[in-house]
């Protein structure tokens, strides 16, 4: 009877120990979550930073000049067409203006 009663005591106290050691455990693995999640939002911070100084439009168009050659159109190169609904007027939203731009590659229009 000793036997069997030390046996369940023994039995509480291993699962009260290992019930203790699974909640440190538990404990440490919320910690390291906490502090990725920080690092990862510091990074998605850096990285929203990133892409506004990325998409300014000063930048796109120094890059455009800079390095692509592109420049603004001159006097003459814009074309504002038109386009006229084939459609009647309450089909839908009115189509917008279309603006096209001469390309003067070799001297000649496409």
């Amino acid at each position: 009877m000793k036997t069997v009663v030390f046996a369940a005591v023994m039995a509480v106290l291993l699962l009260y120990v290992w019930e203790r050691v699974d909640i440190v455990r538990v404990g440490y693995h919320v910690e390291r979550l906490k502090s990725k999640k920080v690092a990862l939002q510091r990074e998605r911070d850096e990285l929203r930073v990133k892409v506004s100084a990325l998409t300014a439009p000063e930048r796109i168009a120094r890059a455009a000049t800079e390095q692509l050659g592109m420049m603004p159109p001159r006097q003459g190169q814009v074309v504002l067409v038109r386009v006229e609904p084939t459609a009647p007027a309450d089909a839908g939203p009115p189509m917008p203006e279309l603006r096209l731009a001469k390309s003067e590659v070799g001297g000649r229009m496409p």
